[in-house]
């Protein structure tokens, strides 16, 4: 499996904000889409990061309602990590797992195409396992 097939299932929507825009903005994005992050990219749409739910609350931690006004840029942390299309979807699990990440951008021609989600990877295998099981019983049942 690729992480072309979860895109595919899902759609390509990424919504991405400016490191320049505040935080306060970024929460208005994640509130308006339902989201747990934003992947911020800069005046040329390249990816720079991604923040989300837990980068806010620990800014709100850290700086208390001031947070609100800081730009996004300040939230980011150490190199973005990214996929593409073609990527095994297992290894991009493990990786996720290992560097503690939940979202990550999916590029294509060094452009930001789509961004996956752990969760869109358990969803994508839970309903792969549901398939293979009707199969099986199916088969089964003749």
């Amino acid at each position: 499996m690729r992480i072309n097939d979860i895109i595919q299932a899902k759609g390509a929507s990424v919504v991405t904000a400016g490191a320049d825009d505040t935080v306060a903005h970024l929460i208005e994005l994640l509130n308006e889409h339902r989201i747990g992050a934003v992947v911020i990219t800069d005046a040329e749409a390249h990816v720079v990061g991604v923040v989300g739910e837990r980068d806010v609350v620990r800014a709100l931690g850290a700086h208390g309602a001031a947070a609100l006004e800081l730009p996004i840029g300040q939230l980011l942390d150490a190199p973005v990590h990214t996929c593409g299309l073609n990527d095994d979807l297992v290894q991009v699990a493990e990786s996720m797992t290992e560097l503690r990440t939940r979202h990550v951008p999916v590029i294509v021609d060094g452009r930001l195409a789509a961004i996956v989600s752990i969760g869109d990877i358990v969803k994508h295998r839970i309903d792969q396992l549901q398939s293979e099981t009707d199969h099986l019983v199916s088969y089964l049942h003749g």
